[in-house]
Order: structure tokens, then C-alpha cells, then sequence
């Protein structure tokens, strides 16, 4: 098992993403496509990619991304990036000399092939391809579902955000993953290769995603920035393809809902308490009351007592909605789950 080990300092110091990482989703979903695992979350998606991405662009990237083993840490630059551009600006600026370093452990997971040799002794054409590569991709794979993608991550931020702040660095730590025990101060990945972590006072970020499967990963050069990358709960509705009509329209949800309405499902998906709902909408608390008990009672958020305000939440059928339930090649939800909302 992977033990990272935590001084005092450290503890002051756990983050937890509040978006997804592009270039981790896009590793990770490499992945993914190269076995058959959780057929009830991907499957759709498989399909969707293996028809969309031409092969010649696809053997590039398989080429450097095994579905066990080590992958280079510079396809997940440590650095955050605001967007996929961004970040993949960062990784193809990578030191010729880390990439060559990194390719070399590879070549002992998989055998070095003309292009990826090219890519070690840094030549430019090779790292045009790898850009291209990706864009291609990202385009393909990971892009039509990164509004759901975001809205599940962002409510795992918020479910954790809550731990956190209700009882702890203990409770966050403890309740990360079923694969993940926390013996303080050493906080045990299991089934990950053996091996110490020590974070020094550096701290560590917690990056959710929705590629990730079964088991937490992390960069392999101890030297960058500890980045412990997890699982969110795998459930239908994670990946969920933006329409036509979504990608055309600036407020599809507005118009199914009413945009006041809609403003509140969203300002739940972080959690909010009346009152903050009242200002995120620009309505009264009266009004902002009332919105919630229309979402609650369609089972699209809950709302429990917070001390003396009461905290109002996403649920997943909330989500579903937010991140275009139904869209693309998916199963369209029974009739009877389908809430119905009045004014």
C-alpha cells in the first residue's frame, strides 16, 4: 500500500478541488477505454469515443498511456490550469529532459515504439503530434460531458467541503474512499504499489474525478506536488453528452424550469443555506424559501436543519438534471422519475 505520512503542518494544508483536472480526466479516461470495467457508467461512452477518434490519433496516446502501470507524470502536470488549453500548454512545456527521463521508466511498462523515441530525444514534431493528439481527443471524450462531469465533481466538493467543516481534517480523511484508511497521522492507499510519501509541510491537494476508478492514483516523482486523485461516486448519470440544443442555447435549464428556479438548483449543488440562496438568486428570503420547497419536493434537492438556518442540498436526480440527464446515447429516465414542477 501507498503510506502518506502527515506532520501537523500538513493537516493544515489538505485541499479539495473544486473543479475537475482536464488533464487528469483525459489520462485517466485512456484508461478507461482500454479495459471493459463498470460497463454501466462507460459503456455509452466507449462507443461514443471509439467511433469519434480516428485509430491513428488513438495509437498515439494508447502508446503512452497503459492501463496498468506507470504513465508520465508530464501528461498531469502538477501545476493547476484554469482550462484544457491552459494545461496543456504547461505539459508539452515540460523540460526536454524530464520527458526523456519519464519515457525511459515507460519503455520498462511497455516497449518504446519509433514515435515515442522521437518524443524522448525531444524532437519538435513529435511533441506536435502528442499536442494534437490530445485535442483531438479531448475534443471527443472528454469535452460534450464536462458540464456533468463538473456538476458531479462540484458536488463532491461540496459533501466534502461539508466533512470538513463540520467535523474535521479527521472525518475528511477518514470518509475519502473506501480504499483509503486514515491511521493517524499516515493516510493508507491500498492497493497502490508500496511505498512512503512523506509530505513534509508541503500538504496535499485532493483532486476528485469521474475517470478515476476503484482506486485513488497519484503523480510518481515524490518531489512535485503531492496530488492524491480519487474516485467520486460512480453512478448513472455521471456521463451525460450536452445536446445539440444544449450547446446552441445559453440557458436550456432556464428554460425548463424558470431561470430564477434553475439559478437555485445550481447554488445547490455547493449547498447554500436560505439566506445565501436568497442572495446568489437576487430574491427575497420569502421568495428564496419558497423556491426551495418547490425543488425539494420534486426530489431535486433536501434541505436539514445547520444550527439555527437550515442548509439546502443537491440531489443526485438534481444533478442528472443539471448535467442534461437523458442527452446523447443514453437511457432516457423512467416517466415516473421525471419531477414535475408548478410555480
Amino acid at each position: 500500500m501507498l503510506r502518506i505520512h502527515f506532520t501537523p503542518r500538513d493537516l493544515t494544508r489538505v485541499t479539495v478541488a473544486t473543479k475537475p483536472a482536464p488533464l487528469w480526466e483525459v489520462l485517466l479516461s485512456l484508461h478507461m477505454l482500454q479495459h471493459s470495467d463498470g460497463r454501466l457508467i462507460f459503456e455509452d461512452w466507449r462507443r461514443h469515443v471509439r467511433t469519434s477518434v480516428a485509430p491513428d490519433q488513438m495509437r498515439l496516446l494508447l502508446e503512452l498511456t497503459p492501463p496498468k502501470g506507470y504513465s508520465p507524470d508530464f501528461l498531469t502536470p502538477a501545476e493547476s490550469a484554469p482550462d484544457f488549453d491552459t494545461a496543456l500548454e504547461i505539459a508539452l512545456a515540460t523540460p526536454r529532459q524530464l520527458i526523456r527521463g519519464q519515457l525511459d521508466l515507460l519503455s520498462k511498462y511497455r516497449p518504446a515504439s519509433p514515435w515515442t523515441r522521437e518524443l524522448a530525444q525531444g524532437e519538435r514534431g513529435a511533441l506536435h503530434k502528442l499536442g494534437r493528439a490530445l485535442k483531438t481527443y479531448h475534443s471527443a471524450a472528454i469535452a460534450p460531458y464536462w458540464k456533468s462531469i463538473g456538476t458531479h465533481i462540484s458536488a463532491d466538493h461540496a459533501h466534502r467541503g461539508e466533512a470538513l467543516a463540520r467535523h474535521g481534517v479527521d472525518r475528511l480523511l477518514s470518509s475519502l474512499h473506501p480504499r483509503v484508511r486514515w491511521v493517524a497521522p499516515v493516510l493508507q492507499v491500498l492497493d497502490m504499489n508500496d511505498r512512503d510519501l512523506y509530505l513534509d509541510g508541503r500538504g496535499i491537494e485532493l483532486q476528485p474525478s469521474a475517470f478515476c476508478w476503484q482506486v485513488p492514483t497519484k503523480l510518481r516523482d515524490p518531489e512535485l506536488k503531492p496530488i492524491l486523485v480519487y474516485p467520486i461516486q460512480h453512478a448513472p448519470g455521471i456521463l451525460r453528452q450536452a445536446s445539440a440544443d444544449q450547446i446552441t442555447s445559453s440557458d436550456p435549464l432556464g428554460s425548463l424550469l424558470g431561470s430564477t428556479r434553475a439559478a437555485a438548483l445550481e447554488a445547490a449543488v455547493a449547498g447554500c443555506t436560505t439566506t445565501e440562496l436568497a442572495k446568489r438568486c437576487k430574491i427575497s428570503p420569502a421568495a428564496a424559501s419558497h423556491q426551495a420547497t418547490v425543488l425539494r419536493e420534486a426530489g431535486l434537492i433536501t434541505t436539514r436543519r445547520a444550527g439555527a438556518s437550515v442548509r439546502h442540498e443537491i440531489t443526485q436526480l438534481g444533478i442528472w438534471l443539471l448535467s442534461g440527464y437523458g442527452s446523447g446515447n443514453t437511457r432516457q429516465p423512467h416517466p415516473q422519475s421525471v419531477p414535475r414542477l408548478t410555480a
